[in-house]
């Protein structure tokens, strides 16, 4: 589809969708994180479960962490109309389930307390990866993008952390803001996923939260498939084919120097994610 086309396409969309919003659904879970850890491919085969709806235009709508400004209307609009999902049910005999993947939620201080709020009940997947390799892989990513400047990988480690400086106390005390390098530059504060998961014990239930290894995901994709479908409660309708995502070639390869310090900062943070995993992660195996 031609940009110009695609993007009249969207916009008819969400006028639509704005104006139906009172007839769509919310969703029921999320895919929350963590940033190039798999979401996009975890997304992608839920997506073609027939009980699992999602969004109308975008895997992610990042209402909660970048938009939640616009309103609870303008989320709802993103969303399967409630006639869709009541057509799957008597099909099916079973409730379908809608859903979203934006992975800026788990790591932004505001969006999982909003979500906590705005949808009580509702359940959150977060996939996390090898985070030394989720770094490298993340500062490729926003080269490719163009959200960073740094062409080099340790340097960019370096400016970490004065890039982030004030970040989150600057995000609580104007809440719609947003910080670009918080968003962009979180290349290690990312990984440090034990820091984002237990404030969301209290918020959401541990037992509404489901934490995923992603390198268990990309070497028995079908086990952890029916894993997930076992936390949603739903059937097994069909075989989803398993594909990886979003790729990026890295401009020069990782100093194995640089690659040592990071395991050695992770470690006691891969370390608490035993007890959320169920198992040691495996890339500490």
């Amino acid at each position: 589809m031609k940009p110009r086309l695609k993007r009249s396409v969207h916009v008819l969309s969400r006028t639509t969708g704005r104006l139906t919003a009172q007839s769509r659904v919310l969703p029921s879970f999320l895919i929350v994180g963590a940033q190039r850890s798999g979401t996009t491919s975890l997304y992608r085969a839920l997506a073609q479960h027939p009980l699992i709806l999602k969004p109308v235009l975008h895997k992610g709508v990042h209402y909660f962490d970048v938009a939640y400004d616009r309103g609870l209307l303008w989320y709802r609009a993103h969303f399967p109309l409630r006639v869709t999902a009541a057509r799957l049910a008597r099909r099916y005999g079973c409730r379908p389930q809608t859903f979203e993947s934006s992975p800026y939620y788990l790591f932004h201080p505001l969006a999982c307390p909003r979500i906590a709020w705005d949808l009580p009940g509702v359940k959150m997947i977060v996939l996390v990866r090898d985070p030394v390799e989720r770094a490298f892989s993340a500062h490729a990513h926003e080269l490719a993008r163009g959200f960073e400047t740094e062409p080099s990988f340790p340097r960019a480690v370096e400016l970490e952390e004065g890039r982030l400086a004030g970040a989150v106390a600057g995000l609580r005390a104007s809440p719609y803001s947003l910080h670009h390098s918080h968003r962009h530059h979180a290349y290690l504060a990312r990984g440090r996923y034990a820091e984002q998961l237990t404030p969301l014990e209290p918020l959401i239930g541990r037992d509404r939260l489901l934490v995923l290894d992603s390198g268990r995901f990309f070497t028995e994709p079908e086990v952890v498939y029916d894993r997930v479908l076992e936390f949603l409660g739903l059937p097994h309708i069909g075989d989803p084919v398993f594909e990886r995502h979003n790729a990026r070639p890295r401009p020069a390869p990782m100093p194995e120097s640089l690659r040592r310090e990071l395991t050695d900062h992770f470690a006691e943070s891969d370390a608490l994610l035993t007890s959320w995993l169920g198992a040691e992660p495996t890339w500490r195996r």
